[in-house]
């Protein structure tokens, strides 16, 4: 290990002591700082961004077989999320010691963790998904230790901490998980739901990235946003009587490619009617990815048009190392933007996740946590104003 010395015995943190509501978050200044293993660097964490999928497991909310179920998010067999637990997946952050067979040169590295607990080495598939801040302590605390090649090294100086959290890994690759998944490609039209949120304004980006036409499906106020983000058009959910009908009216009347489904409910089926209105004007299958469900977990779906229009369904909630690497190169590159709403206090976390359950039509983007012993540097710059959104992802476009 090297340069452990300075590094405090104790650190805050933010602790999960069971399933339920905001008050089994308990900030704490005495948990112990965890040492770097071998193959591991230990981050000081500078920002976290905050993720639908923290408040779900907090809740438990991950059913799958009853839909009353309350229980942990489980694939590998059984639940992973013991407590007490550290959460938050999308950390930014330095590095400040090593562990055993890792180069010294890497302690000061500013970079993002790729948020995935592999269950093996594989590169091109995640069967059995898991995450830090789900089955291992994640990033709402000072220090996190990490695998050192989870943690890539984003050095862009036009990046503010806060922005590099923002474009964490749990909205962007499970974005990019869809896509690929879906197979979609350039000049193919793709609809994108929730698309003011983290992975829909993410899928928005990467869709222009691979030339693919994002039209987002959001709320009228946050078009102009969505707009200049890259979508094609924005439709309003509105009367669903109509919504495909406006869909197609976006689109001068061809059929959507691809539909990017972070709703689900009552939605689902209008979105595959956007798919397989007329089927001779399709060059390709209709495919939808699925990787959430904040509208309801249970859809009305008549099989019959499934197999009869050869819609082609699947279901996503973790990607893979190879789309993780995609996904920092074009954070490198300076091809993806941060979206960043703004950033709150580690001991405010209670605050912030009433903000994001009660956000109002003004939200877009990600919020982030930020330790309280970084925040002068790390955070303030990006405090909530007013309940306006700080839009740093057109900072370039000003």
């Amino acid at each position: 290990m090297e340069n452990l010395a300075t590094i405090p015995a104790t650190m805050h943190a933010m602790v999960l002591t069971g399933h339920g509501d905001i008050d089994k978050l308990e900030y704490r200044s005495d948990v112990a700082t965890p040492r770097p293993g071998p193959g591991e660097v230990l981050v000081q964490v500078t920002a976290t961004a905050k993720n639908n999928t923290d408040r779900k497991a907090r809740e438990g909310l991950y059913p799958t077989k009853d839909k009353g179920e309350v229980t942990s998010f489980a694939m590998g067999g059984e639940p992973t999320l013991t407590f007490p637990r550290i959460q938050g997946a999308d950390v930014a952050g330095r590095v400040v010691a090593v562990g055993e067979g890792v180069a010294a040169s890497r302690i000061g590295e500013r970079g993002l963790l790729d948020f995935n607990l592999y269950p093996d080495a594989r590169r091109d598939i995640n069967l059995t998904p898991d995450y830090y801040g789900h089955g291992a302590d994640g990033g709402y605390a000072e220090y996190i230790a990490v695998p050192s090649d989870q943690f890539h090294h984003v050095p862009n100086p036009e990046l503010a901490d806060a922005e590099l959290a923002a474009m964490g890994m749990c909205s962007y690759q499970t974005g990019y998980h869809m896509m690929t998944s879906a197979r979609v490609a350039a000049g193919e039209r793709v609809l994108v739901s929730g698309a003011s949120g983290g992975v829909g304004a993410a899928l928005i980006q990467m869709c222009r990235i691979v030339g693919a036409i994002p039209y987002a499906v959001s709320q009228p106020d946050k078009a102009e946003a969505l707009l200049a983000l890259g979508a094609e058009a924005v439709i309003d959910r509105g009367d669903l009587s109509t919504f495909v009908e406006r869909v197609l009216k976006a689109t001068g009347g061809a059929p959507i490619d691809a539909v990017m489904d972070l709703v689900g409910g009552e939605m689902t089926d209008l979105f595959i009617d956007t798919m397989i209105g007329d089927m001779k004007a399709r060059t390709t299958y209709p495919r939808l990815s699925i990787a959430g469900a904040s509208g309801g977990n249970l859809s009305e779906i008549m099989w019959t048009r499934i197999y009869l229009y050869q819609v082609q369904i699947f279901g996503v909630s973790h990607g893979t190392r190879e789309e993780a690497e995609q996904l920092i190169e074009w954070i490198r590159s300076g091809q993806l933007k941060p979206v960043l709403h703004a950033a709150f206090k580690l001991s405010e976390l209670h605050e912030a996740e009433r903000y994001f359950v009660n956000r109002g039509s003004n939200y877009l983007g990600k919020i982030v946590v930020v330790p309280d012993s970084q925040w002068a540097e790390h955070g303030a710059p990006f405090a909530l104003e007013g309940n306006l959104f700080k839009g740093t992802v057109f900072k370039d476009d000003a």
